[in-house]
């Protein structure tokens, strides 16, 4: 570990880091971006600059030896990548809104086995009480989002903790995979009450080219930055990191999710299956956060690391982008290609359009898809909900533990 009282900290300046708001408009952003650009100091010890260039990309894990006497740390030392201060000192706080996320998250705390799947169970053994369709869906999205939680889950205990280097941000990401481990509790605990098959439902990645094509296109992200042989702190490792963070928060949780959502909570709406689709929305609002953190956390490498954010880079995530929305609106059209709850797959490729646009504004792409609109309006309703009773008058929004929730 750098010890503060080394010549090498004593001769290198060091500016305080401009970092994002969550929120913020893009003109913002483009303006903190241009002075996190500034031209850095030049060190005038040449064995000193080597030393920094040795240093730069071993990463810090928090495990280093402890050392004793030196300085204690400053907010400014602090990096959410390639930062070598102390990652066992949580405060001073630098990045306030990764802090505040933890705290929600904390405030969100729920347990699948507190919701009641009795109704659930009388109509899903009831051979009259759902469609084929209506089955399909139920299970289909199981498959799905029982692999998926357990994808984003390993890809942030395996890759994504390792190369953050923020104290607050990985104290977040902590909660995130306990939430993570949650939702796959959450899957478990509707195949075990609805008496389906563990097998078919936890397999199904394996089995089913809609729910496998997804988890396919996810798996070679997690793999580059488990590797233990990978550091960031050079652009292209760099680079390589915010395009896995861009795959998970983006597209994996940000678009991959939507067509489950939807298709799940409208069965709620109908007064179907409401314990699973009540299961479903207290996981949209972790994952809602989860999405968030991560757009807060690119934005700010964004800010601290301009020189990554290329043309050639934001064509090649707008592509990647266009890709997934294809890979998802095939899974709608797998998922129901008859149309069911007054849902069709075009009318899920119009969404998928919205949700895509609504993610390039939110890293600082041009949109994709123009004039795309929300075919389903009540989804935003959903989403913008505070602690009223939600659409099938359950305590989903107003259930929390630690303090109030805000969803602003």
């Amino acid at each position: 570990m750098l010890s503060w009282e080394d010549p090498i900290a004593a001769v290198t300046k060091k500016q305080p880091e401009p970092q994002v708001r969550p929120g913020m408009g893009l003109q913002d952003n483009e303006a903190l971006m241009n002075t996190a650009g500034a031209a850095p100091s030049v060190n005038p010890d040449p064995m000193a600059a080597l030393a920094d260039v040795e240093a730069e990309g071993t990463g810090n894990t928090g495990l280093e030896d402890i050392e004793m006497g030196a300085e204690r740390i400053r907010v400014d030392d602090k990096k959410i990548i390639n930062c070598r201060a102390d990652l066992n000192q949580l405060v001073p706080f630098k990045y306030q809104w990764a802090w505040q996320k933890y705290l929600d998250g904390c405030a969100n705390h729920w347990m699948p086995q507190e919701i009641n799947m009795n109704a659930d169970i009388a109509l899903w053994k009831d051979p009259n009480g759902l469609t084929e369709d209506e089955r399909t869906i139920v299970k289909r999205n199981l498959g799905f989002f029982s692999t998926a939680d357990s994808l984003v889950a390993n890809n942030l205990v395996l890759a994504v903790y390792r190369h953050i280097t923020n104290p607050e941000c990985r104290q977040y990401l902590l909660r995130q995979a306990f939430e993570e481990a949650l939702h796959t509790h959450a899957y478990q605990y509707c195949v075990e009450s609805l008496g389906l098959d563990e097998g078919e439902i936890f397999n199904m990645y394996r089995e089913v080219p809609a729910v496998a094509r997804k988890a396919e296109w996810a798996l070679p992200f997690t793999r580059y930055l488990a590797d233990p042989e990978f550091h960031t702190g050079t652009p292209e490792n760099d680079q390589k990191l915010l395009r896995e963070l861009i795959a998970f928060y983006v597209i994996f949780e940000g678009i991959f999710f939507y067509v489950g959502f939807v298709q799940i909570l409208s069965m709620g709406r109908r007064n179907k299956m409401t314990g699973v689709a009540e299961q479903f929305q207290y996981i949209l609002r972790d994952e809602s956060m989860h999405m968030n953190f991560g757009i807060d956390v690119i934005n700010q490498i964004k800010v601290e690391n301009p020189h990554l954010w290329t043309a050639a880079f934001k064509e090649e995530m707008r592509t990647m982008i266009r890709d997934a929305v294809e890979l998802e609106a095939q899974y709608a059209r797998d998922t129901m290609p008859r149309g069911v709850l007054g849902m069709n797959a075009a009318m899920f490729e119009e969404y998928l359009h919205f949700i895509a646009n609504r993610r390039c504004a939110q890293i600082g792409l041009t949109e994709i898809y123009p004039g795309a609109e929300n075919p389903f309006p009540w989804m935003s309703e959903v989403l913008d909900l505070k602690k009223e009773k939600n659409f099938f008058e359950t305590r989903v929004t107003e259930y929390q533990t630690g303090g109030a929730l805000s969803w602003d």
